[in-house]
């Protein structure tokens, strides 16, 4: 009887502890209390990205479809009406304006697809594509929101955990017998130290 009790007790100090450190139930000052969810059906984060990476897809396949038919249209056009061999008095023949007003359109559409398809290009291009596709565009690479959490800081020698920072050479160390080595460091492995964690200065 002793071992469930025993258990039991384990158990709510173990859920104790969980909800301690839970920081979902700290109050949270920034958030604004009256602050309600739009009642609009917004899409989430999951159907933005796949719209997003259908839209690119699209863009980049249809444009060859797009060449080809606009390449097919003009020529039943030009023959005046659909097999009449241009004899018909419709009119539609006969006057140069009319036809330069129709091919207008066609003309202004297929220039700013063709526009849109170099500016598609031209991004792959210089995001590193080459001639492969370019960095689709998933769930997991967005980046997250910042932390709650403080940034913990470790030592640029050894890696334990740092309260102190050097004015001098602004390198993190543990304690007193590291702040001895930092000051026998020659000229350059302090700044070598720093590029190592990504803090330091470049004179450009």
């Amino acid at each position: 009887m002793a071992a469930p009790k025993e258990a039991t007790e384990a158990q709510i100090a173990h859920q104790a502890l969980l909800d301690e450190l839970d920081i979902h139930s700290i109050h949270k000052s920034f958030r604004n209390a009256s602050w309600r969810p739009n009642q609009r059906r917004n899409k989430n984060i999951k159907t933005i990205l796949g719209d997003a990476s259908r839209r690119e897809a699209s863009a980049l396949a249809t444009p060859q479809q797009e060449e080809a038919s606009a390449a097919a249209t003009p020529t039943a056009d030009k023959h005046g009406g659909g097999g009449e061999d241009g004899l018909s008095t419709s009119g539609t023949s006969t006057p140069a304006n009319a036809t330069g007003n129709d091919n207008d359109n066609p003309n202004l559409a297929q220039a700013s697809r063709s526009l849109s398809k170099l500016v598609l290009e031209k991004s792959l291009r210089s995001n590193g594509g080459g001639g492969g596709p370019g960095p689709s565009v998933t769930y997991t690479n967005i980046e997250s929101a910042p932390s709650l959490a403080h940034t913990r800081r470790y030592c640029d020698i050894t890696g334990l955990p740092a309260p102190y920072v050097d004015p001098k050479t602004r390198l993190r160390y543990h304690d007193k017998e590291v702040f001895g080595l930092i000051r026998t460091l020659p000229q350059g492995a302090a700044e070598q130290y720093l590029e190592a964690r990504g803090a330091h200065t470049v004179l450009k």
